[in-house]
């Protein structure tokens, strides 16, 4: 999206999944005043970035958006309540067994094997993590 509106893109960075790691990543955003929205890979990691924000000062959402992935049941309880991506884990799981089954079935290489992506369901939560950007 950055590219697409001409605008530069930062280098992301790059965590373990755990809040301590979005806690490191969020200390070195949240010391860019450039920064005004975080999508973390997973809601541990913007747990991590929320606290970090907050030790500096940054409010969010007012300075800051911070966007989570998983719909974990404490997002909706963290201050503020996290916004995030809900998946369908059965779905995902479905979709996981098809592939493995299709290449336990198929040779490599031969017609009929794993395919691309699939669609997989995901649904925008919104909380109050997240506001638009300050004019």
């Amino acid at each position: 999206a950055l590219a697409a509106a001409g605008a530069p893109e930062p280098p992301a960075p790059e965590g373990d999944w755990s809040p301590a790691s979005g806690y490191e990543a969020g200390r070195a955003l949240a010391a860019d005043p450039r920064v005004t929205a975080v999508f973390a890979a997973n809601d541990d990691m913007a747990i991590g970035v929320l606290r970090a924000l907050a030790e500096a000062g940054r409010a969010v959402p007012d300075d800051v958006s911070v966007v989570g992935m998983d719909d974990i049941p404490a997002a909706a309880y963290l201050s503020p309540p996290l916004t995030t991506i809900r998946q369908d884990f059965e779905a995902i799981a479905r979709h996981g067994l098809a592939l493995l089954a299709a290449e336990i079935e198929h040779s490599p290489g031969e017609p009929g094997g794993p395919g691309g992506p699939a669609d997989l369901p995901a649904h925008l939560v919104v909380r109050r993590s997240t506001a638009p950007p300050a004019k």
